[in-house]
């Protein structure tokens, strides 16, 4: 130490203690969220079989009450008309407009409802075993309440009230899903009409499909629920009403059902500006 250095000061002239470098905390690596498991697949096929035939068994002993449901039908025909709601006839007037168009819409109400929503959870379970649980118990929650509203409420759909002045269009041009008269036609139960669970189920594929789905053009796959709601109307198998009663009961399913969350709904990385690392967005 020189001369008139004070203490504690390095004598290499102009050279002072080397600075801490101070190093950020790295903040600790959180658990990724767990992807959900796919459940058993022999589970679901007997779980979905239990279902389905829980829910024609239920059809079938909803089967009869023809007075009452015709009673039922007349009300329903009246409420939508003190409701200025359209005349069904006239989707109907469109359909008989061409041969080729009112089949393609006997076809769709007959080949469309069970593959579409069969393909639909069957993909789910294969890609996105999160949202399939959830359309899976959604559907339950749906189709447990219409069955319930069958039973409680015998509707004829539009096709056998004779004021309602409509072609029952399958029976005509074909292909037709139900025999000529109810009580000839014991796996099914031509007398509920309300909610119509054509609309919900596809309003449900929609949904689950647009969820998982990314694009501007997603909002396409509302397409199937219009096209089913024209259908069933068009071939006078529901009224507009009916329609109505299957969103309702699907709002209050979609209120009870846990929506996916975390590790259920798929990242994807987005571009990122030059210099800066992608960002995973949710899907």
């Amino acid at each position: 130490m020189t001369a008139g250095t004070p203490p504690g000061i390095s004598g290499d002239a102009g050279t002072a203690p080397p600075r801490q470098r101070s190093r950020a905390r790295r903040p600790a690596s959180s658990p990724l969220p767990q992807t959900p498991r796919r459940p058993p697949l022999a589970r679901e096929l007997a779980l979905v079989t239990v279902l389905f035939l829980v829910y024609k068994l239920g059809r079938v002993v909803a089967g009869g009450h023809e007075a009452r449901a015709l009673s039922n039908a007349d009300a329903v025909w009246s409420a939508e008309r003190a409701l200025h709601l359209p005349h069904e006839g006239l989707v109907q007037q469109v359909l008989l407009g061409a041969e080729p168009l009112v089949r393609a819409a006997n076809t769709y109400y007959a080949a469309v409802h069970f593959p579409a929503t069969a393909l639909f959870l069957v993909w789910l379970y294969l890609k996105r075993p999160g949202h399939y649980l959830w359309a899976r118990r959604t559907l339950a929650v749906l189709t447990a309440a219409g069955l319930a509203l069958h039973l409680l409420v015998p509707l004829a759909p539009p096709r056998m009230l004779a004021s309602a002045g409509m072609v029952d269009t399958a029976q005509v041009y074909g292909p037709s899903v139900y025999q000529a008269s109810p009580e000839a036609d014991p796996l099914a139960n031509q007398f509920a009409a309300m909610p119509s669970l054509h609309v919900g189920w596809a309003l449900v594929v929609a949904i689950g499909l647009a969820a998982v789905t990314r694009g501007r053009l997603r909002g396409l796959w509302l397409l199937h629920p219009a096209v089913t709601l024209l259908v069933v109307v068009g071939t006078a198998n529901h009224y507009w009403l009916d329609a109505v009663a299957a969103a309702v009961l699907l709002a209050g399913a979609l209120a009870l059902v846990p929506r996916p969350t975390g590790a259920a709904v798929r990242t994807e990385p987005r571009r990122a500006a030059p210099g800066r690392a992608p960002e995973a967005v949710p899907r």
